[in-house]
């Protein structure tokens, strides 16, 4: 059975590149926004999560937020274009597990997925 990674993406082309990268291996389950996110998390139950910053409705950190009160366990990494350490901080402190920049490196989303999902390429 396939790991289901939820990607919570509110940019088509952004997803698509994910999807193009980790479509085969995995379950992809996308979200528009954060609020999506969240009832996503709940109904889909996912190995891990790529989280964008930016989206709306809800942004990726309060998404964030409200998964941890319910999971601690689910690896949430952080896809954001906002590359400064602030923003990294601050997705980290709210419980984040890592954080990739778009635009993303093919190597990089593929060892990330493979690292939380113990699933090797």
């Amino acid at each position: 059975m396939n790991k289901t990674i939820l990607v919570a993406e509110d940019i088509d082309s952004n997803y698509l590149l994910v999807k193009a990268i980790l479509g085969k291996t995995y379950n992809l389950v996308r979200a528009l926004n954060g609020l999506e996110a969240l009832e996503l998390f709940q109904s889909v139950n996912p190995d891990m999560i790529f989280m964008d910053i930016k989206m709306p409705k809800m942004s990726g950190i309060e998404a964030t937020i409200k998964i941890r009160e319910i999971s601690k366990e689910v690896p949430i990494v952080a896809l954001t274009a906002y590359a400064y350490d602030s923003d990294r901080d601050q997705a980290l402190e709210v419980g984040c597990n890592d954080f990739l920049t778009k635009p993303l490196d093919r190597l990089r989303l593929i060892e990330t997925a493979a690292k939380f999902t113990s699933i090797k390429e």
